[in-house]
């Protein structure tokens, strides 16, 4: 790794920790300084309203905005890398249609609890995976652009069962939940909803960074990945396993979080100058960032929380008006 790779990921590193920190101490429950050291240290009792806020709300609110926007922003940096192309997000599979169109269906068909919604949301989201690989094994191609055009195809099959699922829905009750969910929010996250969806988060996003060297090789054509000892055909398929299970598990406990998984591979690509070992690492810490800053601002501004890819999208503006006003340069086989 080279020593600009290891700066900006010590950097980041920092800053992840002190947005994290801010995050702690922000929140509509007023806690004062004075409780959190008293938190932290254990001299608050445990069924005290701020024991109980500070840690099963706060606590689990920050992690679950770290580890969404770590999935994301990993997630999207292999995709770009695997695939060669600056556009390509987690939606490329269409695992956040799918789940979105999992959940609503839940709502739709009365279920009754979050845990119905939440396994509604995973189930299509694997689902879709399925479908996408399916489409792909009748091409006979296992190319990058057949995936691509897969998860184009079903995606748009799930929007279009997300439409329909809104037009059905009760004004009143359902269509607000269901729009609800497509927005994305952490506002009902606790450590009861986390366990064990955030295992399935987690673990795909350590064995993803393990597969980093796999991951660049494949940016290659097939040829030359072959030549390294790569089955392209079997390494894409393993890949896209592993974030779908992310995502899928991610979405089923937020909604839909637009736009980190696009925005946060650029950042890194922009801090890093170079796809290597650590553009993956780096992916996922400016995911993990943004998505923390989305979440503070989102129950910050105003008197009622807003959805948050309401300013993720806010946050993604500039990020796409740099890119699009600026020629990245091709140097060294990187493409942008």
């Amino acid at each position: 790794m080279r020593k600009r790779e290891r700066t900006v990921i010590v950097i980041l590193i920092l800053l992840t920790l002190f947005l994290s920190g801010a995050s702690l101490c922000i929140g509509s429950f007023p806690l004062a300084n004075e409780d959190i050291r008293r938190v932290l240290t254990g001299r608050l009792a445990a069924d005290s309203l701020a024991y109980r806020v500070f840690w099963n709300l706060r606590f689990a609110r920050t992690c679950m905005a770290l580890a969404a926007g770590m999935a994301l922003g990993l997630s999207g940096a292999v995709y770009q890398t695997v695939f060669r192309n600056p556009l390509a997000s987690p939606d490329l599979t269409g695992v956040a249609s799918g789940a979105s169109f999992g959940a609503a269906a839940a709502i739709v068909l009365g279920a009754g609890s979050t845990l119905e919604i939440m396994n509604g949301a995973f189930f299509m989201g694997v689902l879709t995976l399925v479908f996408v690989l399916a489409l792909v094994k009748m091409s006979g191609e296992g190319h990058a652009g057949s995936y691509i055009l897969a998860g184009i195809i079903v995606s748009a099959l799930a929007e279009a069962g997300l439409m329909i699922l809104k037009t059905l829905a009760d004004p009143e009750r359902e269509l607000a939940a269901v729009e609800f969910w497509t927005m994305g929010s952490l506002a009902g996250i606790t450590w009861s909803k986390l366990f064990p969806n955030l295992w399935f988060i987690l673990v795909p996003l350590v064995l993803l960074l393990a597969m980093a060297r796999q991951v660049y090789m494949l940016s290659a054509d097939e040829e030359q990945a072959r030549t390294m000892g790569l089955n392209p055909k079997k390494w894409r398929l393993l890949l896209l396993g592993l974030t779908t299970l992310m995502i899928a598990s991610m979405v089923s406990l937020t909604g839909v979080i637009a736009f980190v998984g696009l925005t946060a591979p650029h950042i890194a690509y922009f801090l890093l100058r170079k796809r290597g070992r650590g553009f993956l690492l780096t992916g996922a810490l400016c995911g993990g960032s943004v998505t923390v800053i989305a979440d503070i601002l989102a129950r910050s501004i105003g008197t009622a929380e807003l959805p948050l890819s309401v300013m993720t999208v806010v946050l993604a503006v500039p990020v796409l008006a740099v890119l699009l006003c600026r020629r990245a340069p091709r140097r060294g086989g990187d493409w942008q």
